[in-house]
């Protein structure tokens, strides 16, 4: 692998930072847009539904971590497998893992891989996953990290052997505004435009730029209604996202559940169960149980109403990959 590192130019040379191979590095994150544009200096590659993860190979060992660092080598060990039989053994691969239903990414379809940890249980899915790859923060005992996102680029295609279950992210140039038209018109959930010369930096940052064919984030649950009629489980979930350290109520979502979803949702809300609500604002809604706010949802929706409240809203899954404190309320930038 050092061989790649020898095709540098000298000033990318200078870039290059010595180290071991990291226990953990923290990933680089998009902001919203609300712009649609063009230019030469940006990458456009399309935005997969599914969750981020880390892949460390360091001799013999592979680890797949989460944005927030959780192991999630139980839920993927066909990953596993496929990660551990590249020829290179000294990396650290930036992706999103995947689960299609026909052309399109699921995170609905995915979770049937996230609520598991037992590798057994999950090669018995059927849930097949992908683990497409976009970035390369480290190799060979380099940090990579100063080098612009085209050379990172070109080296994670070099470095890694791409075949089923590990794909490379495919990306286009210049041409952004049609792309996305394009990728809306498929059903795609948008499109993250990178700078083409920015260093991979370990935060949230406007090098990156989420564009979405529809509006959606991660919210917090902070209880839920009765069920009515024949309905089992739970009605509606409340959710809620932080500002300033208080949680802000959201609104309520009840559609885009199953019946065995709303079953087994019901007994992990029972267990998180409190007196008191944990929400800034008081909650006017008729037969509420407050839990502690401590899982995260998928939220798609339409749009924020004037009142700070989501406009059809609609389940798609929850995340293990975002602490709740974390979630905050997407504002996209102009």
């Amino acid at each position: 692998m050092h061989d790649l590192l020898e095709q540098l130019s000298e000033d990318e040379r200078v870039r290059l930072k010595p180290t071991q191979h990291p226990v953990w590095t923290e990933p680089m994150l998009a902001r919203l847009t609300k712009k649609r544009f063009s230019g030469p200096d940006w990458l456009f590659e399309r935005k997969l539904d599914g969750e981020r993860a880390l892949a460390f190979h360091h001799d013999n060992e592979v680890r797949l971590l989460s944005r927030n660092r959780k192991d999630l080598n139980g839920s993927y060990p066909e990953l596993i497998d496929a990660l551990g039989r590249q020829p290179c053994t000294d990396f650290v691969a930036d992706g999103e893992i995947v689960a299609f239903v026909g052309h399109l990414t699921s995170f609905a379809r995915l979770q049937g891989r996230m609520q598991t940890r037992d590798p057994q249980a999950a090669r018995a899915s059927g849930i097949a996953v992908f683990f497409y790859l976009f970035d390369l923060p480290y190799l060979a005992g380099y940090d990579l990290c100063g080098l612009s996102l085209r050379r990172r680029k070109a080296l994670l295609r070099q470095a890694i052997t791409f075949q089923d279950p590990i794909r490379f992210t495919a990306h286009r140039n210049r041409h952004g505004e049609a792309f996305l038209r394009d990728a809306c018109a498929k059903g795609w959930e948008g499109l993250i435009a990178k700078l083409a010369s920015g260093p991979y930096r370990h935060e949230r940052s406007s090098d990156w730029l989420k564009l979405k064919c529809s509006r959606g984030q991660e919210l917090v649950i902070g209880g839920f209604t009765a069920p009515k009629g024949s309905r089992e489980g739970f009605g509606a979930l409340l959710l809620g996202y932080y500002d300033d350290g208080k949680l802000r109520y959201a609104g309520k979502v009840g559609t885009g559940f199953d019946d065995e979803f709303l079953a087994e949702m019901r007994g992990r809300l029972d267990h998180l169960a409190r007196s008191r609500s944990a929400f800034a604002e008081e909650v006017h809604e008729a037969g509420v149980t407050f839990v502690e706010p401590e899982l995260v949802a998928e939220i798609a929706f339409t749009e924020w109403t004037a009142a700070g409240r989501l406009r059809h809203p609609r389940f798609l899954g929850l995340r293990r990959d975002k602490a709740a404190h974390d979630v905050t309320r997407e504002m996209p930038e102009n």
